[in-house]
């Protein structure tokens, strides 16, 4: 699914699962950045989630993915250890 310009712009440094009308970061917080596919330029907040998953990646939902309301996307970790989680697909 394509977006506009507006649309990305309006995403972009937002924080995954947050109110619309308090869209950006918290002091104190630790975000990864999503990088690719239907969360691209959206921050993912990650404090306290276990190792595991900052290893292994996460599964989101989304409604702007593939599948449509009720999808889900993949983001894993790079393999540089930084602060970015590329797009690895969709999934029902």
């Amino acid at each position: 699914m394509l977006r506009s310009v507006d649309e990305w712009e309006l995403m972009r440094g937002r924080v995954y699962g947050a109110d619309y009308t308090d869209p950006g970061p918290r002091p104190g917080r630790t975000y990864v950045e999503l990088v690719g596919g239907p969360l691209d330029g959206l921050l993912l907040d990650v404090t306290g989630r276990p190792d595991h998953m900052l290893r292994e990646g996460v599964t989101l939902p989304t409604e702007v993915g593939r599948y449509g309301p009720g999808g889900r996307a993949l983001y894993a970790p790079r393999a540089d250890g930084g602060r970015r989680f590329d797009w690895r697909g969709d999934i029902p």
